[in-house]
């Protein structure tokens, strides 16, 4: 009898992870790793949010447990900062407080899944929406982007995947790892087609603060009641306030899902953790300045970032409007510079170039990889600058 249940032999490892594991060991060798894998902030939380938590852990505050959907503190501060950011009403029996957005997804889908229950994924995607689907006994259908239409779906394409098992479908604008994000009209067609099917939006809006060059973020929720009676939100601190390490995510929606998602969250993690909760409450009623010093300065890092790379031969680059992902694909260079793939070139960028970036495979788009671009400005041009130089030996040998 297998140690496993059946359900892992079709799970694999978070490939933003593995990178990050990769790289720690070759740093612990003493090799200059330039990490242009991970996503996130390279930016410190901001003070204040740090002496919240402070101040919660020194008076008592935080000794305890709370409630298992999250200090009632807290709840009023996401459903304040989600009114101020998008007009959007929510009830306190609409939101649930989760340890991290990926643990909001992870609950939601343990919550709404029956075996067979089919989610569409946009490809590319974010590495865990399949494999948690999975984890919750549905079954992922992917609806493949393509760049000429940078990476966006249609309507069209969605019906072409829809089934009678068809429960839900993730949307993700800004998208990890396009960084597109979806116009007011594609939304509203997506958002009417769902109604229609009465098929349930999934809006992983984590990255909606983090928008450039004049782009627009519109959540999907806003565009008419129907599509917010039949859409969860999924957002959290760890971007727009550079708060990953602190695990705190949330989502909002119809209130039996919620409910549901509660009552998982009570046999799993029971509450997030109260520090972070507190220091949670600071980030989203206090000064907001820091979410704008943060966007400006990633703005700059992609304007620069952007022609350096697409500069690079074989390199086919669509300039992203969000997030902080540059997702060239680099099919050509790969083969140019004789890899039989792109996993194996990216492998060779960080044991020989020393540049740690991830590949596109775990996206669900082999002919890609994935560089963050939130690092600082001189780390990220010297390391696609010995990208480049790689690319150029390798396809000169």
């Amino acid at each position: 009898m297998s140690k496993l249940a059946k359900r892992m032999e079709h799970i694999s490892e978070s490939i933003t992870l593995a990178t990050s594991a990769k790289s720690k060991k070759l740093i612990a060798q003493g090799i200059d790793i330039i990490g242009l894998g991970v996503g996130e902030p390279d930016f410190q939380t901001a003070d204040t949010i740090k002496v919240a938590a402070i101040e919660a852990i020194q008076n008592g505050r935080a000794s305890y447990y709370t409630p298992t959907a999250g200090l009632p503190t807290l709840r009023d501060a996401v459903r304040e900062r989600t009114l101020l950011d998008t007009g959007l009403v929510y009830s306190d029996a609409e939101v649930i407080v989760t340890d991290g957005a990926k643990n909001a997804l992870y609950n939601l889908f343990q919550a709404i899944l029956n075996p067979k229950d089919e989610v569409l994924v946009l490809a590319p995607f974010w590495v865990s929406y399949t494999e948690q689907v999975k984890l919750a006994e549905g079954t992922p259908i992917l609806v493949n982007g393509q760049p000429e239409k940078d990476y966006k779906i249609t309507v069209s394409e969605l019906e072409e995947k829809r089934t009678n098992q068809t429960k839900a479908l993730i949307l993700n604008s800004p998208s990890n790892p396009t960084g597109m994000i979806y116009t007011r009209e594609e939304l509203l067609e997506i958002g009417n087609w769902a109604v229609k099917h009465k098929i349930l939006i999934i809006s992983d809006e984590i990255y909606g603060k983090l928008i450039y060059n004049g782009h627009e973020f519109i959540s999907i929720a806003t565009l008419s009641d129907e599509i917010k009676r039949q859409t969860i939100l999924i957002n959290g601190v760890s971007k727009t306030y550079a708060m990953t390490g602190w695990r705190i995510g949330y989502a909002l929606g119809d209130r039996d899902i919620i409910k549901g998602m509660i009552d998982v969250a009570s046999h799993s993690t029971s509450n997030p953790t109260a520090a972070s909760q507190y220091a949670a409450i600071e980030a989203l009623n206090g000064n907001q300045e820091i979410v704008e010093t943060m966007r400006l300065a990633f703005e700059e890092r992609l304007n620069i970032a952007y022609p350096l790379l697409a500069a690079i031969p074989g390199f086919e680059v669509i300039k992203p409007q969000g997030a902080f992902y540059l997702f060239p694909n680099v099919k050509k260079a790969a083969t140019a510079c004789g890899f039989d793939s792109v996993d194996a070139f990216v492998d060779g960028i960080l044991e020989e170039a020393h540049v740690a970036v991830v590949q596109g495979s775990g996206f669900g788009a082999k002919d890609n990889f994935r560089i963050s671009y939130a690092a600082d400005l001189e780390t990220l041009k010297t390391g696609i600058a010995r990208i480049h130089q790689y690319v150029l030996k390798k396809m000169n040998n």
